[in-house]
């Protein structure tokens, strides 16, 4: 019978052992990564139809609107939040010109009575708003 391995007492592998490790590690062949066999599918029950940009938008009589809505409120937002008219203005922040009745619900699209100025934050609650509103 042979004799139980001793361990090193250093408490580290002796040269006899990490010799056995490699030559075990390179007598096993390695393996490759397999393709998934499971393929990614789509989850999202309805795909939305691509966004298209209304041509009204393009028109010059809309950016005369735009620019006429914009000037009209100095270049700053008219949004009134807790009974005090948003900060936001040009140059340092973009600015909308929101029709106040939106085209889809039947407003004129270059009546300045139907144009407000506001920022991309009062623009976006607006249009969400009126989003939810019409479903």
């Amino acid at each position: 019978m042979s004799p139980a391995p001793v361990a090193d007492p250093s408490g580290g592998d002796g040269p006899a052992q990490l010799q056995a490790r490699a030559s075990v590690r390179n007598a096993m062949p390695k393996l490759r990564a397999l393709a998934p066999l499971v393929r990614a599918i789509n989850t999202s029950r309805i795909t939305p139809p691509p966004k298209l940009r209304d041509p009204v938008y393009a028109s010059p009589e809309y950016r005369a609107w735009r620019t006429e809505v914009v000037a009209r409120a100095g270049g700053r937002c008219e949004a009134i939040d807790h009974g005090r008219r948003c900060s936001k203005a040009q140059p340092e922040h973009r600015m909308f010109a929101d029709h106040r009745i939106e085209i889809k619900d039947g407003g004129h699209p270059f009546d300045l009575n139907n144009g407000q100025c506001l920022c991309s934050t009062h623009h976006e609650l607006k249009t969400m708003a009126a989003r939810a509103a019409r479903r």
